[in-house]
């Protein structure tokens, strides 16, 4: 009997493992079959940066054209405003962007008003496609902007995985009824007995991806030697951003050589920020505080990459959250960050993956415009200082659940050995 059962969750695993590289060959094939112009973004070779007057057309007319699009703009790599802003860039920032278009106006607005915007480079990951969030960030014109594209958007595959396909398990199904009915992912609750929703995976995906493409295979980025800071949509960055992180790097080099990342953002808001304006502290990593204008070095991307496969089987839906379980676990050395005091990065959004409804963008802009009047004194501090030290350990918490299932641990572990 034990012999048959694990036969079955044998050819069950090879059956799975079969879905997710069709797909992946699918889309291969696909995008082979239209597109003469080189191979698909995941298998993207080195390639002369191409510059805005090149843009390649985004075609929203069906799903192929669509997934058709996604894929040539992963290869292509056109970089609007290169030719305006010629040179390495002194700062990259990864944005992940879902589908709040009125958030992404107030991020960019702040960005406009960042001082030595124009030696940024700003990438902007996107896992929901639109002409009218296409339009707000190619109106960019005070620096260098590159737009990559999940390819295993939910968008892209409405009736498959990694989309929600009709023959999964409902969620609260008990797994006795699930392996009865037989639904596709009968077999593979998460921690608490509950079964795959697409829309909850996709975050976690989508920053795993980003993490691995922006490193490994975004042009602009071979030769770049400083740190990447990432932002979400609904971030609103300070006018002296740029001037905190170069002060943050000079006081990494002087008194934190061992610091891993940067933190230049915190959810405390604008509250007591001209008295903690020049303040930084020293801690272990932590979702609840560190996950909001996170800075990384390569070495630190590579020490993640070490934990691809722990990243990809945890089961905690929340990227965030995984780091954390990484830090002081795979990663055995817990993850030490330099953070910021005085926020420098402001989360404006009210809406997000588990409210949808009465989002007020206007209000958060007059929020933001007020605090910032009265935080204009401390804006451009001359110098930082360390205000608190505390030893980076590993911090065990609670995992969340929400990724029990074995597709999603395949796909997440092939980012990165297609790359």
């Amino acid at each position: 009997m034990r012999f048959r059962l694990l036969k079955r969750n044998l050819l069950a695993l090879l059956g799975v493992s079969f879905v997710v590289v069709t797909l992946l060959l699918t889309r291969v094939l696909l995008v082979s079959d239209n597109d003469t112009s080189g191979p698909d973004s995941n298998v993207v070779q080195v390639n002369q940066v191409v510059h805005s007057g090149d843009t390649p057309k985004f075609d929203f007319g069906s799903l192929p054209e669509l997934t058709k699009s996604v894929y040539n703009a992963n290869y292509k790599q056109c970089v609007r405003n290169a030719d305006k802003f010629p040179g390495e860039p002194r700062l990259v920032l990864v944005v992940q962007v879902h589908n709040r278009p009125e958030y992404l106006r107030l991020l960019i607005r702040s960005l406009e008003k960042a001082a030595e915007v124009h030696s940024f480079l700003l990438i902007f990951s996107h896992d929901y496609f639109s002409a009218e969030i296409n339009a707000i960030v190619q109106g960019i014109t005070f620096c260098k902007v590159l737009q990559i594209y999940f390819p295993f958007s939910t968008q892209l595959y409405p009736v498959e995985f990694p989309g929600k396909d009709p023959r999964d398990c409902p969620r609260d199904i008990s797994k006795v009824d699930a392996l009865k009915t037989g639904c596709l992912n009968a077999a593979h609750p998460d921690s608490y007995g509950h079964y795959r929703e697409a829309f909850i995976t996709q975050t976690k995906h989508h920053w795993w991806w980003k993490l691995h493409f922006v490193w490994e295979r975004v042009q602009l980025m071979q030769g770049y030697s400083g740190f990447v800071v990432f932002l979400e949509e609904d971030n609103y960055i300070l006018p002296d951003f740029f001037h905190y992180y170069k002060s943050m790097i000079e006081f990494r080099k002087s008194s934190c050589p061992d610091c891993d990342m940067l933190a230049l953002g915190n959810h405390n808001g604008l509250t007591d920020f001209n008295k903690l304006s020049n303040k930084v502290s020293t801690t272990g990593w932590m979702s609840t505080k560190h996950n909001i204008g996170m800075a990384i070095s390569r070495e630190v991307y590579y020490k993640l990459m070490g934990c691809n496969n722990e990243y990809c089987t945890y089961d905690d839906y929340n990227w965030d959250w995984t780091l954390q379980h990484l830090s002081g676990t795979c990663i055995s050395k817990p993850i030490k960050v330099l953070a910021a005091q005085g926020s420098r990065v402001l989360h404006t959004g009210d809406c997000g993956l588990h409210q949808k409804e009465n989002c007020r963008p206007e209000w958060a802009s007059q929020k933001v415009e007020e605090g910032l009047l009265a935080a204009k004194d401390g804006l451009f501090p001359p110098s930082l200082v360390l205000s608190g030290a505390e030893a980076a350990e590993h911090k065990a918490h609670m995992k969340n659940g929400g990724w029990g299932d074995v597709r999603d641990h395949i796909l997440c572990n092939n980012y990165a050995k297609r790359l």
